[in-house]
C-alpha cells in the first residue's frame, strides 16, 4: 500500500468514525442546542464538547468515510480522492470562516472548530493528491513485463 492510498485509508476511517460517533448522543454536550447564526437557527450538538455537529453533518462525514476508504483500493482512486477532498474541504474551511456562510445556510454546522479542521485536513490533502505521487510516477515509467526491450545501439 502506497503512502497516498495508506492517508485515503486513514482519512476514511478517521471522518467514519467521526460520523458513528456524532450519532451517539452521550458524546455531544450540550445535545440538541439551539443556537441562532446570522438570524439563522441551527439545532446541534458539540461532539466532545469540540466539534458541533448534527446529522446532516455526519451523513456528509459517513459519505466522505466511505469514500476514502473505497478509493484506498488503487492508486489512481486515492489521488483523486486526495484531490477532492482537498477542494471540498477547502471550499467548507472558507465557508466556515465567514460569517454569513458559517451554518452553510443553517444545514451544517461549519464554524470554530470544524473550520480548523476542514483546513487543515484540505493541506494535508493537497500534498497527497497532487504533490505526493510515487506509486503512479512508478507505474508510468515501469515497461511491461512482457515489452520486447529494443537495442537502440545499431552495428554495422
Amino acid at each position: 500500500m502506497k503512502r497516498g492510498q495508506l492517508y485515503a485509508f486513514v482519512t476514511g476511517i478517521f471522518f467514519l468514525a467521526l460520523a458513528l460517533l456524532g450519532f451517539i448522543p452521550q458524546l455531544q454536550h450540550p445535545i440538541n442546542a439551539v443556537e441562532v447564526h446570522n438570524g439563522i437557527q441551527i439545532q446541534l450538538g458539540y461532539l466532545f464538547g469540540l466539534f458541533p455537529t448534527n446529522p446532516i453533518l455526519n451523513t456528509v462525514y459517513a459519505i466522505v468515510g466511505i469514500l476514502g476508504l473505497v478509493s484506498s483500493m488503487g492508486l489512481g482512486g486515492a489521488r483523486f480522492y486526495g484531490r477532492g477532498l482537498f477542494e471540498l474541504f477547502a471550499i467548507l474551511a472558507i465557508l466556515g470562516s465567514l460569517t454569513p456562510t458559517n451554518t452553510f445556510f443553517g444545514f451544517m454546522p461549519l464554524f470554530g472548530s470544524n473550520a480548523a479542521l476542514y483546513a487543515a485536513v484540505s493541506a494535508i490533502s493537497f500534498y497527497f493528491g497532487f504533490i505526493d505521487s510515487p506509486g503512479l510516477l512508478e507505474i508510468a515509467a515501469k515497461a511491461p513485463e512482457n515489452a520486447v526491450q529494443l537495442d537502440n545501439s545499431v552495428t554495422h
